[in-house]
């Protein structure tokens, strides 16, 4: 692993310090993501630097007991160890997200030739609501606080502006959303949570990574 590293230039050695500081920040690394500018899905520059750079950086965080995955066709490569995983988001974080996986699985099931979906605000609540998850539609600022999070990590990328955000804005739905929640019984989860009453607690989101690499 040393012998690799030496060999590399100054340049190459920052991508790689950014890339592994990227990783343990954000997870995942998209292969495309949405460029509002361009209008379009582009390539990210750090997945393709990952990629370059792969093995080296599989064995870098073996020794942490981490396990690096890559997923060619669906674009994704991710860490992978238990503790990284359990943190709490709220409760309607973590509806939606339940949401938009059955929303992305089923759009994928339609012969989708591309690895994202895209939906609207009103088929993310129209969806909650067909399982009875939400007393009420939320808040416009707790939509926007919500939609916020998840893109944060990156499950999601809004194609509108969040302060204009209504029922027509726009989302896409990442790949990584199979990483996240690809082993759940989705329409289990959305059923605990028909049961329930609202407390306005934070949940833990019980989806964990499944090995996706190919």
């Amino acid at each position: 692993m040393t012998e690799y590293y030496d060999t590399l230039t100054d340049e190459e050695k920052d991508e790689i310090r950014d890339i592994i500081q990227m990783l343990f920040r954000q997870t995942f690394l998209l292969e495309r993501k949405y460029d509002r500018r361009a209008g379009r899905m582009t390539i990210v520059r750090e997945y393709r630097t990952a990629d370059r750079h792969l093995e080296f950086l599989k064995e870098y965080f073996a020794v942490a007991g981490i396990a690096l995955r890559q997923n060619v066709h669906m674009g994704v490569i991710y860490i992978q160890e238990e503790a990284l995983w359990g943190e709490k988001l709220p409760r309607l974080a973590t509806i939606y997200l339940l949401v938009l996986k059955l929303l992305y699985d089923e759009q994928m099931a339609s012969a989708s030739s591309s690895s994202h979906a895209a939906v609207t605000m009103g088929m993310l609540n129209g969806k909650a609501g067909e399982f009875h998850v939400l007393g009420s539609i939320p808040s416009p600022t707790e939509m926007r606080r919500t939609i916020a999070l998840l893109k944060k990590y990156q499950i999601i990328e809004p194609l509108d502006i969040l302060e204009e955000l209504d029922e027509n804005t726009r989302l896409i739905i990442y790949p990584c959303i199979n990483a996240v929640l690809a082993g759940d019984d989705i329409m289990g989860l959305l059923n605990t949570f028909s049961e329930e009453e609202y407390s306005g607690e934070e949940t833990a989101v019980q989806g964990t990574i499944e090995d996706m690499s190919e």
